[in-house]
């Protein structure tokens, strides 16, 4: 297969089928989740080999604008990640009931194949397209349940914030064309002229924020937990979140061409790192909990991107992208067996289902980032980036290291404690056979990726590696707070500006919707009683001339045209009388007609 061939089977696989999945409907039910599976598989050996060959595409969109995909160092690990991610949670939806539908595997594959062609364009145009489609898949994935009020409502607030956000991309490609970037193409943009350059890089930013749930976009991820547990695997872990992250990685030298961008997303990033891993601590709903964590750790990654580290964050989207697939997978194996993802309600978890219990304890473990775990190597290679450019954003970023321990920890003893709740359901269930070789996978891939920097020479050039001191200072750090969290784990505060996610949406709704909708009610009552009165008074004004001319104008007028046609009948009636048909009355005519033009002749001439 040529390796063009190879790139676009990549994106029309899981496109084409997905699509086909999707408008099949409940006629594919049957089948769709084994298919599903074979097809997640499919996509997966043709991710690896684009990752070993490196293909490139290229074919005409516009005039002057080609449609490129190309598989480099940065994209060849996120094909590779964004098609294990998508087997692994198509493994584990199978064992759900209500998710092995047609229109649920159909969505998925879909937004799975936009992703791949998200990560793999070379063209901002194409990069546009396929942003589209991940944006609309999304909100069809997280309103799955379209029965629950709260699930479309959160399906809503998620696509109308990224959407808003999603603007600056429009923005940007408006500024390139001006600034001489004829070609959209990614690579050409820190090149754009004049300040067309700053509304490039803005744009390009605000996208990216938006989409990665980053201050002040998070809230949007609160409410996207009300989709399936499988739906958050795959979109709010390792793909649609992280591609705002993955997009700021891949323009890290336009953020830099700019000038004030990098710095703005540096500072962004380690924020959102400690305000959101502040928030997961005050969370008693374990998704929630891991949605704010997902914000955090993704502030690592928009970290790196504005300090250059692009090789670190690139690791620390893989390893992220592994260990959180796999707690929301857990999170929502207990869901559907337990009945609940309050913390509280899953006190013994762990020591029901053994396995499922480990696997949480390693991806838990994982993302408190203790030694030799692989977020412990990946979050040090950030900050080793960081510290060269700044040491204030080094302390900040530790300080959400020591956060992201308390957080993780603080689940890791709810789910290990003594007593479980089964909220009324069976006693009996059971973990479904299909689910546990991904979860076992994903562990293993939780702790490991991260030794990739250690036992690779190299691999983070020309990222700087992180010294001896830095690995041992974050992981001595990492364990004292997981060791003090274990302690106080049950009386850890949850103020309520924290469990509310740091009221952000709250103030969205105050300082945007509120004043929105009173200004449209205050528009629609001046359209009612302003605009709408007008237009029915000018109609009525135009029926009462109308009656009036009828009764004062229409009688003259219509004598006057009778009069008319009576006189012009008349003189017809008077024209007709020659008209004889007799000769000798013509010849007299004729001869009177002369007289008289004979006498008019005489009396001018005697003038």
């Amino acid at each position: 297969m040529p390796a063009s061939a190879l790139l676009w089977s990549l994106v029309a696989v899981p496109l084409g089928a997905g699509g086909l999945l999707a408008l099949a409907g409940r006629r594919a039910d049957r089948v769709a989740a084994p298919v599903s599976v074979l097809l997640a598989a499919v996509v997966l050996a043709l991710a690896i080999a684009a990752a070993a060959l490196r293909p490139t595409a290229d074919a005409p969109l516009f005039a002057g604008i080609r449609a490129g995909l190309a598989v480099d160092g940065l994209s060849a690990t996120m094909v590779v990640t964004v098609a294990g991610a998508l087997l692994a949670v198509l493994l584990v939806a199978a064992g759900e009931p209500g998710l092995r539908t047609g229109r649920f595997v159909g969505l998925m594959l879909l937004f799975a194949g936009a992703m791949l062609v998200t990560v793999t364009a070379t063209t901002l145009a194409v990069l546009l397209m396929a942003w589209e489609v991940m944006g609309a898949t999304s909100w069809a994935l997280i309103a799955y349940h379209r029965g629950d009020p709260a699930a479309v409502r959160a399906a809503h607030t998620a696509f109308l914030t990224t959407r808003t956000a999603d603007l600056g991309l429009y923005l940007a490609a408006g500024a390139a064309l001006a600034g001489g970037i004829g070609s959209l193409d990614l690579a050409a943009l820190p090149a754009a002229q004049g300040g067309w350059l700053h509304l490039v890089a803005a744009g390009v930013m605000v996208a990216a924020l938006g989409k990665s749930a980053q201050l002040p976009f998070s809230f949007w991820l609160s409410g996207a937990m009300r989709g399936p547990s499988p739906v958050s695997a795959l979109l709010h872990s390792a793909t649609m979140v992280a591609a705002g992250a993955y997009l700021l990685l891949r323009l890290a030298p336009l953020l830099e061409a700019s000038g004030w961008a990098a710095p703005a997303v540096a500072w962004t990033g380690v924020v959102t790192a400690v305000l959101l891993g502040l928030v997961a601590v005050a969370q008693t709903d374990l998704k929630q909990l891991l949605a704010a964590s997902t914000c955090a750790q993704i502030g690592y990654m928009v970290l790196a991107a504005g300090v250059g580290g692009t090789a670190a964050g690139a690791l620390q989207l893989v390893a992220h992208a592994a260990t959180k697939s796999l707690l929301f997978l857990v999170a929502g194996i207990w869901l559907v067996t337990l009945g609940t993802r309050r913390l509280e309600g899953l006190r013994g978890a762990a020591r029901r289902f053994r396995l499922v219990g480990l696997t949480f304890t390693v991806g838990a473990l994982t993302l408190a980032g203790i030694p030799p775990l692989s977020l412990w190597v990946t979050k040090d290679a950030v900050l080793a980036a960081v510290l060269e450019r700044s040491p204030a954003l080094y302390g900040a970023g530790l300080a959400a290291a020591v956060i992201s321990a308390c957080y993780s920890v603080k689940a890791l003893w709810f789910v290990w404690q003594p007593t479980v709740s089964t909220t009324g359901r069976e006693p009996g269930n059971r973990v479904a056979a299909v689910v546990r070789p991904p979860l076992v996978v994903l562990a293993l891939l939780a702790a490991g990726l991260g030794l990739l920097p250690l036992l690779a020479t190299g691999m983070l050039a020309p990222t700087p590696a992180p010294a001896g001191w830095e690995l041992a200072l974050s992981g001595v750090l990492a364990v004292g707070a997981a060791a003090l969290t274990w302690r106080l784990a049950a009386r850890l505060p949850a103020p309520a500006l924290l469990h509310g996610w740091l009221g952000v949406e709250r103030a969205v709704h105050a300082l945007l919707v509120r004043p929105t909708l009173a200004l449209a009610a205050a528009l629609a009552r001046f359209d009612d009683h302003v605009l709408d009165r007008a237009v029915d008074g000018a109609g009525r004004a135009t029926v009462r001339a109308a009656r009036m001319l009828d009764r004062r104008a229409e009688l003259p007028l219509d004598s006057g045209v009778g009069a008319v046609a009576a006189a012009t009948r008349a003189l017809g009636r008077w024209a007709r009388r020659p008209q004889t048909g007799q000769l000798h009355q013509y010849y007299a005519q004729m001869a009177v007609g002369f007289a008289v033009l004979a006498a008019l002749a005489i009396m001018i001439t005697v003038r």
